[in-house]
């Protein structure tokens, strides 16, 4: 049964339909696959009963995947490629590390020297009502700015951190966090290494631009990430169990919400395929 791509979105993402990823991928149906991430920023497959090891296997298909060494208490114990997005409490009754995981419009990784080339999360246990999932086309975001914009923006960095929205996690995970992420310094634009185009890269988590003032900062930080998640860049996905979601991190960004009754479980596995090398440690020392 040959491929079918079914658009989500104006602005980006396609459902893929035709394909178990319980069978290993063929050669030309990954071609397919691939072609359609790079055109769509976000791929959904619907109805996937897959293993982890099945779910690892496939993710290996798009590069290297990422052990999640710097997120070592999320990270699946026997399975250190996955990590967990739950609202699960841990074996001890406390509260799960990772349930307000992405509650901030973010790009995967960003906080890191080698920034996510792609992410895979699988939805396990989804509750019967909110919980969705936002993504934006930071391509298209990009390109609808003016001219002087765009040279205003070319040369900047911004300083990305580690932190997470409404967290309340304990103070030994926040200070494990900092050791192991020190903020980094992201150019602002990127160029997207398979495609060549050009993609603004910012979200909630930068909270300076290198260079610049705090107070400075904030107004361009505002209107970019406000101008980048206008809703006519963005699509909205409402979960389902078994689905498999795909996504570029380097020309989308996406946010987790936070609206739906914690009573019920939400249990979601991603693993992170690592990208390029990108950016530097923010020197924090220095007068911005």
């Amino acid at each position: 049964m040959p491929i079918e791509l079914r658009p989500l979105s104006y602005a980006l993402g396609a459902e893929v339909r035709g394909l178990d990823l319980r069978e290993p991928c063929r050669d030309a149906d990954w071609q397919a696959v691939h072609a359609a991430f790079l055109a769509h920023g976000v791929l959904l497959f619907r109805g996937q009963r897959i293993t982890r090891e099945q779910h690892i296997a496939f993710s290996r298909r798009f590069g290297t995947l990422d052990r999640h060494e710097s997120l070592p208490l999320d990270r699946d114990a026997t399975h250190p490629e996955l990590l967990m997005v739950t609202n699960d409490p841990k074996p001890d009754g406390s509260p799960s590390n990772s349930r307000y995981t992405g509650q901030m419009w973010h790009s995967d990784m960003s906080f890191t020297l080698a920034p996510a080339l792609g992410s895979l999360l699988r939805g396990l246990h989804v509750p019967p009502v909110g919980g969705d999932t936002l993504f934006t086309n930071m391509v298209l975001a990009y390109d609808s700015l003016s001219a002087t914009m765009k040279g205003l923006i070319e040369g900047l960095h911004g300083i990305h951190h580690s932190e997470r929205k409404n967290s309340g996690l304990s103070a030994q995970w926040e200070a494990e966090n900092r050791r192991l992420n020190p903020p980094v310094a992201q150019p602002l634009v990127r160029v997207h290494p398979e495609t060549g185009r050009k993609a603004l890269y910012i979200g909630e988590k930068v909270k300076c631009l290198e260079g610049m003032t705090p107070e400075e900062s904030q107004p361009l930080i505002d209107f970019l990430v406000r101008h980048a998640t206008r809703p006519h860049f963005v699509y909205r996905h409402q979960w389902q169990a078994d689905d498999l979601l795909i996504w570029d991190n380097r020309c989308t960004a996406h946010l987790a919400l936070g609206d739906y009754d914690p009573r019920h479980r939400r249990h979601l596995e991603r693993t992170t395929v690592l990208g390029t090398a990108s950016g530097h440690v923010a020197d924090l020392e220095v007068v911005q």
